[in-house]
């Protein structure tokens, strides 16, 4: 996709290579399709489009296919509720519509991603959580699922929540996604904490055959726990969807983490490789703070749009 999004080459590019030659061209706007033709996650395709396309001569429109609820990637509930509030930090906007959801194994959703161009991406400071202020969430089922498999979730999340958190209102909606906007059968749930600093973290899961679905809601509840004991001010899917953007800002961003992912550390060393922008990863020192909080700084490059 990024390919065909600046006129570049590439060889190498098939299923089953070991190695890749890409030359990169200039970047253009405009449409642009990209389609899996499986359940591959379209939000990774945008992941890898959104740092070319913000350098682009014009506007973009991406037209996405794909699975929108995949496993291994994040799901297109987490991209608009945490992803998108949190990397627009960064002075960018992200439009995202959802024309159709599509699930393993056939995919068949589409999504459109909307985004102008900038002249440079400002610095974040993601190291104030904050205290909880509000829990709330969807669970869904689309295609042959009945309501009552969403709302089994729902329950099952909230009473593993309040174990923990009792004096806080926790709002999970169980919905069933309308049949002409979905492709296939799937179920899933997502559950975001916001914090009073505007913070935003998540644990979500995915339903598949033969898997309870009080499980998958207590799974997301106690990954959405996990984020929120270790203090960090991003979840642990978060940390490495921001080093990119950390290290073409202009000036210092400084995020808080839990323990660093192997995500993380991977995108931190191509990055640094990539642009020469230099990071640091320290333990928290914040009294607050579980043992495994991190906090990730980056010198970003101050990448110039000499497009605009």
């Amino acid at each position: 996709m990024v390919c065909n999004l600046c006129d570049g080459q590439m060889e190498g590019g098939e299923i089953g290579s070991t190695e890749i030659t890409f030359m990169p061209g200039k970047i253009k706007g405009g449409t642009h399709i990209a389609d899996t033709k499986t359940a591959g996650s379209v939000c990774l395709l945008m992941q890898v489009a959104m740092p070319c396309v913000l350098f682009a001569a014009s506007p973009s429109e991406l037209r996405l296919k794909g699975g929108t609820n995949a496993e291994m990637a994040p799901q297109i509930d987490y991209t608009l509720m945490v992803f998108r509030p949190m990397v627009e930090k960064f002075a960018l906007t992200l439009d995202c519509d959802i024309k159709r959801r599509g699930y393993y194994p056939k995919g068949g959703g589409e999504v459109v991603v909307r985004m102008s161009p900038v002249k440079q991406l400002n610095p974040i400071n993601l190291t104030d959580r904050g205290i909880v202020a509000k829990i709330h969430g969807r669970a869904f089922v689309a295609g042959a699922l009945p309501i009552k498999v969403a709302k089994d979730m729902a329950s099952a999340a909230v009473r593993c929540i309040r174990k923990e958190i009792r004096d806080l209102y926790v709002n999970i909606q169980a919905v069933r996604e309308p049949d002409n906007e979905a492709f296939g059968t799937g179920s899933g749930i997502i559950i975001v904490a916001e914090t009073s600093t505007g913070c935003l973290l998540a644990g979500s899961s995915l339903g598949k055959r033969g898997k309870n679905a009080d499980k998958v809601g207590i799974e997301a509840a106690e990954m959405l726990l996990g984020n929120l004991r270790h203090g960090g001010a991003v979840d642990d899917y978060l940390q490495d969807q921001l080093i990119i953007f950390m290290a073409l800002a202009n000036g210092i961003s400084k995020i808080k983490t839990g323990p660093i992912t192997l995500h993380t550390e991977t995108a931190i060393h191509f990055a640094e490789l990539l642009t020469n922008a230099k990071f640091t990863v320290t333990k928290s020192e914040d009294e607050e703070s579980s043992k495994d909080a991190h906090i990730i700084e980056c010198q970003g490059i101050g990448l110039l749009n000499t497009n605009l």
